[in-house]
C-alpha cells in the first residue's frame, strides 16, 4: 500500500485564518494524513494566505515561490487568492481557490493523492457557499479561537478586506454552543470568539445579536473564560456595555480597532464613529466594567494626517491607559478608496510617527498594567507555557502578560499567584497556593 503524502500547513493570515487552516488539518488527519508545518520538507503544501497589507502580500508571493522550489505539489487558499489569484506563478501550484469552501483544500489532497489532477483554479465569489461549515476540537496550549462569523459590511475606505471575505456570514447558534461546549469538555481554559467582523455576527439570523451569543456561551458549565476578538467601537452601546458586564465568565479585556482618534482621519478613513464617539464607547466599558483593560490597534500617517492629528491620537491613548496597541504605518492598497486620497503623508513620516506613538504606549502600558496588577496584591492566571528558566509564561482575565514561578504551576490551569513586580509591562508573580 502506497504511503500517504505529508502535508504542510502554513498560515500567512489573521486568527480567523488559522482557526480555517486547523479545521482544515483536522479532516486531514483523521483521513490519516501526516500534518507538519515544516512547507520544505512535505509533498503537498497548503498556503492559507493573508491580503491586509502590500507586505503581506510580498510575503504571500515568496512564500509561495518557496514551497514550490523544493518540489511540493502547492494549493493556495485564502484572502490573497481571492484578490490576486490571477497573479500566482502557475510553477508548483496545482490548485487556487480564494476564500469560500477552504475545506475543499482536503479534497484537493486526496486527488493528488490519488495521482490525479484538481481543478488548477476554483476562485469563486467569497459569500457564495454562505457560512463554510467547519469546526476545531483540538488546541495549542491552552485557548482556543473559534470562528463564529465571517465577512465585513463595513466599508472603510483604506481596507481590502471586504472584497477577499466577501458580505457577513454568521455561523449558527447551536453550532456555536456546540463547538465551545465540546473544546471546554476537552480542557480548554479560555474560547476567544473571533471573525472578520465579530461584532457584526447575528444580523443576518434575524434578532439574534453578539450579546445574545455571548451570553448563551456563558451559561455553559466549566471554568473557563471567553474573551473576544476585535471590536469596532461602533458597536459599542450602553446596551452592549451593561449585559456583558453581567457575564462572569467574559474576560474584562477588549481590544478596540481604534486606528485614530482623529475625527477629521476617521471621517476620511469612512469609519463609522468619530472621535467623540469612541471617547464615549471606552466610557461605557469603564463605567460598567470594573478594572476593564484594553488594548487597541492603530493606523497613523493615513492620508491627510496632519501633526494636529497624529497628536489627538497619541493623547487618547493616555487617555485610554491601553496595556498594548499595535501600531501600523497606513499601507496603500490597490483598489481602495484611499489609495486615491492625498495629501500622502511621506514614508518616512509614517515610520516616524510609529517610533513616536510607540514610545507613548511602552510608558502607557506600564503604567496602566502596574495599576492593575499593585505590588503584594493577588490575581487568578491561566498558566501557558513553561519558559527555559524554569518560570512560566502566564496571562491574567484583563490579558495582563505574567511571569510566574513556584511549585504546583501546570499548563493549562489556572492559578492564584502574588504580584513581586512589574517591568516593562509584564507581571513577576509567584505561587500564592
Amino acid at each position: 500500500m502506497n504511503q500517504k503524502p505529508i502535508v504542510s500547513i502554513h498560515t500567512l493570515g489573521c486568527k480567523v485564518s488559522q482557526y480555517e487552516s486547523a479545521a482544515i488539518k483536522e479532516e486531514l488527519v483523521r483521513r490519516g494524513y501526516t500534518v507538519t508545518s515544516d512547507i520544505d520538507n512535505c509533498d503537498i503544501c497548503i498556503l492559507n494566505t493573508c491580503t491586509v497589507t502590500a507586505e503581506a502580500d510580498r510575503k504571500c508571493a515568496s512564500t509561495i515561490r518557496r514551497a514550490a522550489s523544493h518540489g511540493a505539489k502547492v494549493i493556495v487558499c485564502g484572502c490573497y487568492s481571492q484578490v490576486h489569484g490571477h497573479d500566482i506563478e502557475k510553477a508548483g501550484v496545482v490548485y487556487i481557490i480564494g476564500t469560500a469552501n477552504k475545506m475543499s483544500c482536503v479534497d484537493a489532497v486526496e486527488s493528488i493523492a490519488s495521482s490525479l489532477s484538481p481543478d488548477y483554479s476554483d476562485v469563486s465569489a467569497p459569500d457564495s457557499c454562505g457560512f463554510e461549515d467547519m469546526r476545531i476540537t483540538e488546541f495549542d496550549r491552552t485557548r482556543a479561537y473559534v470562528k463564529v462569523e465571517d465577512g465585513c459590511d463595513s466599508k472603510c475606505s483604506y481596507c481590502i478586506i471586504p472584497k477577499a471575505r466577501g458580505r457577513v456570514r454568521s455561523k449558527p447558534l447551536d453550532q456555536v454552543l456546540c463547538e465551545v461546549r465540546n473544546l471546554v469538555e476537552n480542557g480548554c481554559k479560555e474560547v476567544v470568539i473571533t471573525g472578520i467582523e465579530v461584532d457584526a455576527w447575528g444580523k443576518d439570523l434575524g434578532d439574534l445579536r453578539l450579546t445574545d451569543m455571548l451570553e448563551a456561551v456563558n451559561e455553559m458549565d466549566g471554568d473557563f473564560r471567553i474573551r473576544i476578538g476585535s471590536l469596532d467601537p461602533f458597536f459599542i452601546t450602553e446596551d452592549f456595555a451593561k449585559r456583558v458586564s453581567a457575564l462572569g465568565k467574559l474576560t474584562p479585556h477588549f481590544h478596540i480597532s481604534v486606528q485614530s482618534a482623529s475625527s477629521a482621519v476617521l471621517a476620511a478613513m469612512k469609519r463609522r464613529y468619530n472621535g467623540e464617539k469612541l471617547r464615549e464607547a471606552f466610557k461605557l466599558l469603564r463605567e460598567n466594567i470594573p478594572h476593564v483593560a484594553f488594548t487597541c490597534d492603530i493606523i497613523v500617517g493615513f492620508p491627510g494626517e496632519t501633526e494636529d492629528d497624529f497628536l489627538e491620537t497619541c493623547e487618547f491613548a493616555r487617555e485610554a491607559s491601553f496595556i498594548n496597541m499595535h501600531i501600523f504605518p497606513y499601507s496603500e492598497r490597490p483598489g481602495t478608496v484611499a489609495a486615491s486620497l492625498s495629501p500622502k503623508v511621506p514614508k518616512a513620516e509614517r515610520k516616524a510617527r510609529v517610533r513616536r506613538l510607540s514610545v507613548v504606549r511602552d510608558e502607557v502600558a506600564a503604567n496602566a498594567v502596574l495599576n492593575l496588577c499593585p505590588i503584594g496584591s493577588s490575581r487568578r492566571v491561566l498558566i501557558e507555557t513553561q519558559n527555559d528558566d524554569g518560570s512560566f509564561t502566564a496571562h491574567g482575565a484583563d490579558f495582563v502578560e505574567f511571569n510566574v514561578v513556584g511549585k504546583k504551576l501546570f499548563p493549562g490551569e489556572f492559578a492564584l499567584v502574588r504580584v513581586i513586580k512589574v517591568e516593562n509591562a509584564v507581571v513577576y508573580a509567584e505561587s500564592a497556593e
